[in-house]
């Protein structure tokens, strides 16, 4: 079982920068896939970011590329998502979400509660 908290979530004006965390519980974060998704009002959730176990292989949603950097660090047992140059269009309640054994855009099995990001043009 993991459990999942983000946190880092705010109000930012565009084009500036926030970082979220995921702190994770549990002994099987550093052998588990993690991921970052976000769901705007009255939109589905959508995939933002993945990254695999180790680090080795990250993937990004195409409107998000060259702006967000994910990253974890195992010992600490948190994730991360640095959001650069935010656009009104990135306001959303963000999850992170971890995989047992999928690294990927679908089939993640623990979710967190979510973080609110609100970007004001």
């Amino acid at each position: 079982q993991v459990q999942l908290a983000e946190s880092g979530g705010g109000l930012v004006q565009a084009g500036g920068s926030l970082r979220l965390s995921c702190v994770a519980s549990g002994r099987t974060f550093s052998s588990s896939a993690m991921g970052w998704f976000r769901q705007a009002p009255g939109k589905e959730r959508e995939f933002v970011a993945a990254i695999s176990w180790n680090g080795g292989m990250t993937d990004y949603l195409d409107s998000v590329k060259g702006r967000f950097t994910i990253s974890r660090d195992n010992a600490k047992n948190t994730m991360y998502l640095q959001m650069n140059s935010l656009k009104p269009e990135d306001t959303a309640v963000y999850y992170c979400a971890a995989s047992k054994y999928h690294f990927g855009r679908t089939l993640y099995d623990y979710w967190g509660q979510g973080t609110q990001v609100t970007v004001s043009s």
